[in-house]
């Protein structure tokens, strides 16, 4: 791989990995999963609203298309980015982006039951069940200690959402012209998602603690991680993920998603001094296991034998589809 490529899929790992450690900062610092919602959807649509004038895109005119743009904003950013909120309120931040990863193993497990997916491989069996089996290991329900909390469990729905997202996606939203343009139009809908859900609760009915009088109750670092996780972390990673999938192929670009909990872990322990246990470290391995075990090998293949046409990702969070 060109060293442009390699620095290019070590920055995005951290970017990316990061968004864990600026939600937390955020958190603490006065801001509520809500607003910070509204702001990192609205700063990342300001990004690639601007990438894509850059580039001459225009946003969707037809109707269908918003209406699936609709659906996609509200399951694989909306949501989950609140959920990230509402999870980091009471469990770490390493500990979020080791949840995180298990991502790919609800995706396939929804193309099962949906019988979108075809049959599983005696492998991918093997790393359904191994990862799996790494999510019981770091909620360990059998023990005090364990992480089976309602933080937790809002943290493993966001992987959820992201799966159900990336089916619907799959299906209305990949392949079509225009990707910088149509992200942004997907986070521009999820920003009306999240706004009309922080009016829903009151606006400031939703606040952390160090935030009980809404807005104004957030200081300047809370501001500044937000600032960070909405421009780099939301807007900016689209197109350094779009520029390593042009330059290298999804296959380069989608192996960034193992190097996130690990990021994300190293960045808590250095910066919040959090501690994961060695469970929960041990979890995120055999999880990380299985779903190296759960890819598909055929693209590859075909990649490797010259027969295959990329397809780049239609949305900004389509992308998220092939890091995980």
């Amino acid at each position: 791989m060109p060293l442009a490529s390699t620095l290019r899929m070590a920055l995005l790992a951290l970017l990316w990995g990061s968004g864990f450690l600026w939600i937390k900062l955020a958190l603490n610092h006065g801001l509520s999963p809500l607003q910070i919602t509204v702001a990192r959807c609205a700063l990342g649509a300001a990004v690639l609203l601007v990438l894509a004038l850059a580039a001459r895109q225009r946003l969707p005119r037809d109707r269908r298309t918003w209406t699936h743009l609709l659906v996609a904003a509200f399951f694989c950013n909306a949501l989950p980015f609140a959920l990230f909120g509402i999870g980091e309120q009471t469990v770490d931040s390493g500990t979020a982006g080791v949840l995180n990863a298990t991502t790919p193993l609800w995706a396939l497990l929804l193309g099962l039951v949906l019988g979108t997916d075809r049959p599983l491989s005696p492998a991918r069996l093997t790393g359904l069940l191994l990862g799996f089996a790494g999510v019981l290991l770091i909620f360990a329900p059998w023990q005090r200690a364990g992480l089976m909390t309602s933080g937790a469990l809002a943290l493993l729905g966001a992987a959820v959402s992201y799966a159900v997202a990336f089916a619907y996606m799959g299906r209305h939203l990949t392949g079509r012209d225009a990707p910088l343009a149509v992200s942004a139009a997907q986070l521009l809908a999820a920003t009306g998602w999240a706004t009309t859900g922080w009016a829903a609760t009151g606006w400031a009915a939703d606040a952390t603690p160090a935030a009980s009088a809404g807005p104004s109750g957030a200081d300047l670092t809370a501001l500044l991680a937000v600032a960070v996780l909405g421009i780099f972390g939301t807007g900016v990673t689209f197109y350094l993920n779009y520029r390593l999938i042009a330059d290298e192929g999804a296959t380069s670009a989608a192996t960034v998603g193992y190097l996130l909990p690990v990021v994300s872990v190293a960045l808590g322990a250095l910066f919040l001094d959090e501690r994961v246990g060695t469970r929960v470290i041990a979890g995120m391995v055999v999880v990380l296991a299985g779903v190296a075990l759960t890819r598909p090998r055929r693209a590859s293949a075909r990649r490797a034998a010259g027969g295959v046409r990329l397809r780049r990702p239609a949305t900004a969070t389509g992308r998220q589809a092939l890091r995980r």
